[in-house]
């Protein structure tokens, strides 16, 4: 190989940092080199990383392979120690440009438990992306029982809006349409900064001071976080699209409870319902896991009519995954087999309601953004299959006439 390659698992933040890495690395002047940006939400994607490295260096035997990411922060010993890998960076390391330049130690990672501040990183661009993603916020204060991302993120901190204005100005700059507001508890914007900020105070002020800008997305919400600002925007703002995906978990209040989340399955139920009445037609989308330690079936039934009654309109299903230092880790176990039938069982209830979604979006006219060709996505974020030329980033009207398998048929208004 030549150049440098990032393989890159897990969220929307790690696809930004990814890009970042690339930037340094390339300026740093690395070749035949291959980054491995890591997760560690589940086993599951730790064991993906891990067989990722190894054929990398099965069929790459002289390239430098470097693993950063959440998983190598989180254990880099266990990275260090197998012999494909050349360097492991930790989370806070990964972003800076003078490791890329200066250190060749075979481990760097820091104490990211110590940092309180979040720098903002411009870039050039996103390699082959139709919208750009901009981290606003990393770290999380909370503790989730089943979660270890804190360990690999460290707590709260937020990226001055000033920042980040300028960060969209130039991203809109370089031809950028669709941006997408990233973070690990992105509502928890703005709880350290001066003034204590909302995340609603910081899309106000994108949305205002980039009036080019043509849409705003958001990642991942906490429905017990949602700010009366963000409210506001939701109903009025046409270029905030209306699409939230909600971090729920569970659609079960017990269940909801040992894994320590701040909100009811009434009051997520009641979320769903204000962002319909606000912004009528909003997609919804939620984050579910599937067999969580002391999950009956009977608890398993509350969580699949959570999503008919909620009307979610995509899911993001998790296999529960016990992680060492949680205290879920330490609850009694389902079988893995009944952890993987349910997380199986709440994606058929995925796809049966994307299947109703996409229906009844059939006959609208849709702003939809290329992503590749023949496909892109609405402002709801809906697949959209088309025929005929079309540049990525580009967003062309269309009729929405039929369904074909999983996506809907767009054909020029």
């Amino acid at each position: 190989m030549a150049g440098i390659e990032i393989v890159t698992f897990g969220c929307r933040l790690n696809a930004f940092e990814s890009e970042v890495m690339r930037g340094h690395a390339e300026a740093a002047g690395l070749e035949d080199t291959i980054i491995f940006n890591t997760c560690a939400v589940t086993a599951e994607a730790e064991c993906q990383a891990r067989q990722a490295i190894r054929r990398a260096r099965r069929t790459n035997p002289n390239a430098r392979i470097v693993v950063t990411g959440c998983a190598a922060q989180i254990d880099p010993a266990r990275y260090a120690a197998m012999p494909e890998i050349d360097q492991v960076l930790g989370n806070a390391e990964k972003m800076k440009a003078e490791t890329w330049r200066e250190s060749s130690a075979r481990i760097v990672v820091g104490d990211i438990m110590r940092l309180r501040e979040t720098s903002p990183h411009l870039l050039e661009g996103f390699n082959q992306q139709a919208r750009a993603f901009l981290e606003v916020q990393q770290g999380c204060d909370h503790r989730c029982t089943f979660c270890v991302i804190p360990f690999g993120r460290g707590p709260s901190r937020s990226v001055p809006a000033g920042d980040a204005v300028t960060a969209v100005r130039s991203l809109v700059e370089k031809g950028y349409r669709e941006i997408v507001l990233t973070g690990v508890d992105l509502t928890s914007y703005g709880g350290d900064l001066p003034g204590k900020p909302s995340l609603g105070n910081l899309v106000r002020r994108l949305l205002t001071l980039v009036p080019e800008l043509e849409r705003l997305r958001l990642s991942s919400l906490d429905p017990a976080a949602i700010d009366d600002e963000l409210w506001r925007l939701i109903a009025g703002e046409k270029r905030l699209m209306p699409h939230v995906h909600l971090s729920i978990q569970a659609g079960d209040d017990l269940i909801l409870k040992r894994m320590k989340r701040r909100h009811s399955r009434e009051q997520t139920l009641a979320v769903c319902e204000r962002a319909r009445a606000l912004r009528p037609g909003i997609a919804l989308g939620a984050d579910l896991i599937a067999g969580f330690p002391t999950e009956s079936e009977d608890i398993f039934q509350n969580t699949l009519a959570f999503i008919g009654e909620s009307g979610l309109d995509y899911l993001h299903v998790f296999p529960y995954s016990a992680r060492d230092r949680t205290p879920a880790a330490r609850m009694p176990q389902l079988p893995r087999g009944l952890v993987k039938e349910r997380a199986a069982r709440l994606r058929e209830a995925g796809a049966s309601a994307l299947s109703r979604s996409l229906a009844s979006r059939v006959g609208e006219t849709a702003q939809v953004l290329v992503e590749r060709p023949g496909f892109g996505r609405s402002e709801h974020f809906a697949p959209v299959a088309f025929s005929g030329e079309a540049a990525r980033g580009e967003i062309r009207t269309m009729r929405l006439a039929s369904i074909l398998s999983d996506r809907l048929v767009g054909l020029p208004a």
